[in-house]
């Protein structure tokens, strides 16, 4: 799994014109799942993501997880982080889950973060998607397991 976690002060995402979800502090999570991956790879990178100390604290310090400061998270299917561009220009994507196994964990993912998180939002598997945010920061980590 492949994972761009932005810190946000907000951020939504909308299909045909109807926003789906939408989060105020937290982090967005852009989510690629690979061929390999299990629920297994994803219970790591969960783990991860849900003990990264990357809020400030009362100092000002990236010292808080997302837990101690009651965010909330937005995460959306996001199969091109697995682009592969070594060969020309044109992206190939083989190396990215098949779209069952992928909504599969997606589905998981988003069901095992709000057993730790009280506010967790989506996008629609495979749907064509407008994400709107405001990155807080700028704050952006790119996490793979």
């Amino acid at each position: 799994m492949k994972t761009i976690i932005q810190r946000v002060k907000n951020a939504s995402v909308t299909v045909n014109e109807e926003t789906i979800g939408k989060i105020e502090q937290g982090f967005l999570i852009f989510l690629g799942v690979g061929q390999d991956d299990t629920k297994e790879t994803a219970d790591r990178l969960i783990k991860k993501i849900i003990n990264l100390r990357i809020f400030s604290d009362e100092n000002g310090k990236t010292n808080l997880s997302i837990k101690q400061v009651n965010g909330s998270i937005l995460v959306v299917s996001q199969f091109t982080l697995y682009a592969d561009c070594s060969h020309g220009n044109r992206p190939s994507f083989i190396n990215a889950a098949s779209p069952a196994l992928a909504n599969e964990l997606y589905e998981y993912f988003i069901a095992k973060c709000s057993e730790e998180i009280s506010v967790v939002e989506h996008g629609i598997f495979g749907a064509d998607m407008d994400v709107a945010l405001i990155n807080d920061g700028p704050f952006t980590i790119y996490l793979e397991s």
